[in-house]
């Protein structure tokens, strides 16, 4: 084997180490980042499940195992307690003598 070929066999496998210790870095910042994502995830899903704690706690403590309603269900209460019908067919509109709606009933209780 001359010379020369060896040193072209050198540069040549230095090029493939040298591509191969970039693919090598590419990977090892993927993981990285992999393993930032994780913990991140792992924070926030502990929170999650302590505010859940919280809340199931409160429900339990407050005597009321029946979920609440949400914040748009409530608003809708307060207008139907005002006296107006919160349903599709009389929206708006005044309850005569604060008569019960059947219908803004289960707009407001129905299935949650």
């Amino acid at each position: 084997m001359a010379k020369r070929d060896v040193y072209e066999e050198l540069k040549d496998l230095q090029a493939e180490m040298m591509e191969m210790i970039s693919k090598f870095e590419h990977v090892q910042d993927e993981v990285t980042k992999t393993l930032e994502q994780n913990a991140e995830l792992k924070i926030e899903n502990q929170h999650l499940r302590e505010v859940m704690r919280a809340d199931h706690n409160e429900a339990i403590n407050s005597g009321n195992a029946e979920p609440q309603l949400s914040k748009s269900r409530q608003n809708l209460e307060k207008l139907y307690e005002e006296g107006f019908h919160v349903c599709n067919f009389e929206y708006g509109k005044r309850r005569e003598d604060d008569e019960p709606c059947a219908f803004c009933l289960d707009v407001i209780y129905g299935e949650r």
